[in-house]
């Protein structure tokens, strides 16, 4: 068995090597694809093109504006003279955020009273628009602490009180906020189901269509040898993909790992098992390499959208929370994630490692016994 096992290996890792579409799909699109998208998957939001309306005119109000400007978050591109100037930047959209600052703003410092300041945000997109606020928010109460301390009022600029009670907020795991460190990990997990998915349903079926399929047939091997034969290069492939894209997420992206490297290949191998099983399963329905494709991304798109990584679970309506169960992205995305943001073990993620590995030997198993069916 293990002789022609072996052969079979061979043979499969020949005919992947010899083909350049493989080749590509292989060493280069998971590379390109993590690139791009870890660029492109983002939430931070810097560089927002601000407009500022200083009708004060004073070394305080001036101050507050170059710290909007200092932050990086904010970029001054106009200054106007008169308030409804703001609204008509906002409308035509050359600015995403507006700052008034009113006459008597450092009068209102000096004095002990609350100085008003105005943020504008374009709520078109409201993810966006929270984020721009909330920026807003920090240096201003950065401000407010700083001129508290150097004795310019016992006043808030964010509302009576401010400077009696101190709040220092600490994010654990991804202390700086990036978001690139919570959505390259993501990105990871898809591009391995992907890979996986496209590679195993295609190339039994590239068999059926160029006809060496009734060869294998006719040989020796047995049903069991040949599956394996089949998808044990691709799990393989899927191992090495893991390492080349940690390699780039790590030392391109900085993002940090600190978790065990050893657990994190360990739930690789229980994610392939249900990846490989539904390319399994594709290549069973599929009579050609277009179908194929087809069937791939119809399953593909809806484990991403149910996975967790665009839209929260937990805000998802009930019905559709009970179906992300069956989708194993949900708990791989969920392992990868405590590995290299929370350097969680195994006592933590056993739970979710476990569901893979239920869900992968179920889909598994079933997709090999309909692949032996067929074969017989």
């Amino acid at each position: 068995m293990w002789e022609r096992l072996k052969h079979m290996l061979v043979k499969e890792f020949i005919q992947i090597l010899r083909d350049p579409r493989m080749k590509a799909i292989v060493f280069v699109t998971p590379i390109l694809q993590l690139v791009v998208l870890g660029y492109a998957v983002t939430t931070d939001v810097r560089e927002i093109p601000t407009a500022v309306a200083d009708f004060d005119r004073t070394q305080a109000a001036r101050e507050l504006v170059r710290r909007f400007e200092r932050s990086g978050y904010f970029r001054v591109v106009e200054r106007v003279d008169e308030a409804r100037a703001l609204g008509r930047l906002l409308d035509a959209g050359r600015v995403k955020a507006a700052l008034q600052l009113d006459p008597g703003f450092d009068t209102d410092l000096k004095r002990g009273r609350t100085a008003l300041v105005q943020i504008l945000v374009d709520g078109t997109d409201s993810n966006t628009a929270g984020v721009v606020a909330d920026y807003a928010s920090r240096i201003v109460l950065e401000y407010n602490r700083d001129a508290a301390r150097a004795g310019a009022g016992a006043v808030a600029l964010a509302g009576p009180g401010a400077g009696e009670v101190q709040l220092r907020a600490r994010a654990w795991y991804n202390p700086d906020l990036r978001s690139r460190n919570f959505y390259v990990p993501g990105v990871m997990a898809i591009l391995i189901m992907l890979t996986s998915l496209l590679l195993t349903s295609m190339a039994i079926v590239r068999e059926r269509e160029i006809g060496t399929m009734e060869q294998l047939m006719v040989t020796p091997i047995r049903p069991v040898e040949l599956i394996l034969g089949k998808t044990l290069p691709f799990a393989l492939i899927g191992f090495f993909d893991v390492a080349l894209i940690t390699v780039v997420a790590v030392s391109w992206f900085a993002v940090p790992i600190r978790g065990s490297l050893l657990l994190l290949f360990g739930a690789t191998a229980l994610y392939l098992l249900s990846a490989l099983g539904i390319g399994l399963f594709i290549s069973t329905v599929s009579r050609t390499q277009q179908q194929a494709l087809m069937t791939t991304f119809f399953f593909f798109q809806p484990a991403m959208l149910l996975s967790g990584f665009v839209f929260p679970i937990a805000n998802m309506p009930e019905a559709i929370q009970y179906l992300t169960y069956l989708n194993p992205l949900r708990y791989f995305l969920v392992i990868i994630r405590g590995i290299f943001l929370k350097g969680s073990g195994a006592d933590v993620l056993w739970p979710h490692m476990l569901a893979l590995f239920l869900l992968g030997s179920g889909v598994l198993t079933v997709s090999a016994l309909r692949f032996r069916k067929r074969l017989e």
